[in-house]
């Protein structure tokens, strides 16, 4: 993969702040969410332009995507599901590069650990994650079709110890702040022959980085060099 330098430099400075961005440091299964100002244009993207409009909040950073960080000998691995690798297991760098923005910085990135959980029990779910690379990106945003998006990984690999899932579903909304559908969404559901789910249980970032369930571990503003 040729990363252009600009892309080098910003993941350099990121592996640096994950190596001491305050403690404790970032351990396998600690969740990485992509968050951007509310007032960033994402021309290049359509779904997060739509997943913008129906998640976000005028007073607060917009949480468009998470993915799972594995720390092994001093690597640091994402595992995440996205339209571009479906669900994957692959370097940081990778990570970064598909990130990075149109003016050649990086998103927010903020990383939160699930609270009262032993390494052993994170490395499981690092582990039940990575038994999901290869399935396909979930377009349709269902449960259980056998293909999955981002905040629905991460749900299915974090289960209690009766094996249910730690991240509650809710109601999904693909409406925008002023309750009207985005066309982006309407097209591609017209083209999957379904009806947009709204209001069918699910999962996303925006509400998931709020669970109380997750504490902050640190949070990376990257910026533009």
């Amino acid at each position: 993969m040729n990363i252009p330098k600009i892309v080098k430099f910003l993941v350099l400075a990121v592996l640096i702040l994950l190596a001491g961005c305050g403690q404790p440091r970032v351990q396998s299964g600690d969740l990485l969410f992509v968050g951007i100002p509310v007032d960033y244009s994402l021309e290049a993207s359509s779904m997060d332009n739509a997943i913008v409009s129906a998640t976000g909040d005028s007073n607060q950073i917009n949480y468009i995507h998470v993915a799972i960080l594995e720390v092994e000998d001093g690597q640091t691995w994402v595992i995440d599901a996205t339209v571009k690798h479906g669900v994957d297991r692959h370097p940081l760098d990778t990570f970064l590069a598909d990130f990075t923005l149109k003016d050649g910085s990086l998103p927010l990135l903020d990383v939160r650990r699930v609270k009262n959980i032993t390494s052993q029990q994170a490395q499981a779910a690092v582990e039940k994650a990575k038994s999901f690379v290869g399935k396909s990106y979930d377009y349709a945003f269902l449960p259980d079709n056998d293909s999955l998006y981002c905040s629905e990984l991460v749900q299915k690999s974090y289960l209690d110890m009766h094996g249910c899932p730690i991240f509650a579903s809710h109601p999904m909304n693909f409406k925008d702040a002023d309750g009207n559908m985005p066309v982006y969404w309407e097209q591609l559901f017209a083209i999957l022959g379904m009806p947009v789910p709204q209001g069918l249980n699910g999962t996303n970032p925006q509400d998931m980085s709020a669970s109380p369930k997750l504490e902050k571990v640190c949070v990376l503003p990257v910026e533009k060099k």
